[in-house]
């Protein structure tokens, strides 16, 4: 028998005119987790565990990083993600984060370092004052938000361990852990496609540049599970997959680390990843994109906006040709 498997199962993303808009989505998805209550007699069957209550995470808002646009709300931020290892669908993420133990939690720091050494979550919390920072978050699926996050410069970790002269890149890597990440199970509603756990890369120089956020909490509280608890990368002038979740581990290496999206399809996904407008996935135009919360269309920035900051990273490089 002959079975059909959607691109999703296939490790491939959905193309952005498939794209269901979020007010939609939302109330479709509330929608089917009625029928489904009702079928099965309680509505807790189909959610699962509440979601935990979010400790406060105080910072100081950083106007350098303060944006004229207004932040998604909280709740599209918190219930449409991308966040594979708990499945392929935007909702899998807030329905499922709650297999994900955040505590204890530690983040292995090695490679090319003098100094190599593991940081207990609370460590990582205490590296240097904790900034609110609002960026924005470009979805190679030609999506976007505005978010308040909350962290510390990506090289305030780095600092700690001394990266040595030989240093070029840096690799994070995912928890890889199936019963708290169902999404990286073998089986129907799994992406096992992909090459988990999941690993991203960056440049020496990307990572340490300002932007690059080591990323503890957002909108005043700690990250929730379904954006990466209980610490992520976030890079704001690329697409979004480049900034890791839930990580376990960062090195730094002197060769370009194999990432999951462009080991999984290299002709689309490119180590760089930076918001180009002129570059097309080959599936779909970058050229414009659709802010959460909105349902007109706005044209992509390049660099996501942070051409002013980053583009000197890349001088005499062809970002068509290194997308």
């Amino acid at each position: 028998m002959l079975i059909k498997r959607h691109r999703a199962l296939r490790g491939e993303d959905i193309a952005g005119g498939e794209i269901t808009p979020e007010g939609v989505y939302l109330n479709r998805r509330q929608f089917m987790l009625g029928v489904a209550a009702a079928a099965l007699g309680t509505a807790g069957a189909v959610e699962g565990a509440p979601a935990p209550a979010l400790a406060d995470l105080a910072a100081r808002k950083n106007p350098a990083y303060a944006l004229p646009e207004a932040p998604t709300s909280y709740q599209s931020a918190t219930s449409y993600n991308n966040f594979y290892e708990f499945g392929m669908y935007k909702e899998d993420p807030a329905r499922l984060g709650h297999m994900l133990k955040t505590r204890p939690w530690s983040l292995k720091v090695d490679g090319l370092v003098h100094k190599p050494r593991t940081f207990d979550i609370e460590e990582v919390l205490r590296l240097a004052p904790l900034e609110e920072r609002v960026y924005r978050l470009r979805c190679v699926e030609a999506w976007s938000m505005v978010i308040p996050w909350i962290g510390v410069p990506l090289s305030a970790l780095l600092k700690q361990v001394e990266p040595t002269g030989q240093a070029k890149y840096v690799e994070f890597t995912t928890l890889l852990d199936p019963e708290q990440f169902p999404g990286q199970r073998k089986g129907l509603f799994s992406l096992g496609g992909l090459d988990w756990p999941y690993t991203e890369g960056l440049r020496l120089d990307e990572a340490l540049h300002p932007l690059t956020l080591l990323t503890l909490g957002m909108y005043g509280k700690v990250l929730p599970n379904q954006n990466g608890a209980p610490v992520r990368i976030v890079v704001p002038w690329k697409y979004g997959f480049k900034s890791g979740k839930s990580l376990v581990r960062v090195r730094v290496t002197d060769t370009q680390p194999r990432t999951t999206w462009n080991v999984s399809a290299p002709h689309e996904y490119g180590f760089y990843s930076n918001v180009n407008p002129k570059v097309d996935h080959p599936r779909w135009s970058q050229a414009t994109e659709r802010r959460i919360g909105e349902f007109r269309r706005r044209d992509t920035l390049m660099f996501n906006g942070y051409a002013d900051q980053v583009a000197s990273l890349y001088a005499g490089l062809d970002l068509r040709k290194n997308y």
